[in-house]
């Protein structure tokens, strides 16, 4: 019987084909590696980096099977540059 091979050559992707995968920025997927969140990268060459697709595959059916809440919309009262101010009943001119 033959099955795979323990050192079988596994299928690995360059960024075009991650991107098309993956629809998230570069940048993100950066800091989400460095946090551990995200499959690394490794260099094939000192210009040539490839992630392994198994791996991408694979931590794309964790994310679809756990919901991630979305993130709260931001309070613009707290904002530096130009705040909304709360309005104020007594000076609300009535109609």
């Amino acid at each position: 019987m033959t099955g795979p091979k323990e050192g079988a050559t596994k299928r690995t992707i360059r960024r075009k084909e991650l991107r098309e995968i993956v629809p998230l920025a570069d940048s993100t997927i950066c800091e989400m590696e460095q946090r551990g969140q995200f499959p690394r990268r490794f260099a094939l060459t000192p210009r040539c980096v490839v992630w392994d697709l198994a791996e991408v595959e694979a931590w794309l059916q964790a994310r679809r099977a756990v919901p991630i809440p979305r993130a709260s919309p931001p309070d613009v009262r707290l904002r530096k540059t130009s705040p909304v101010r709360a309005r104020d009943r007594a000076q609300t001119p009535q109609v």
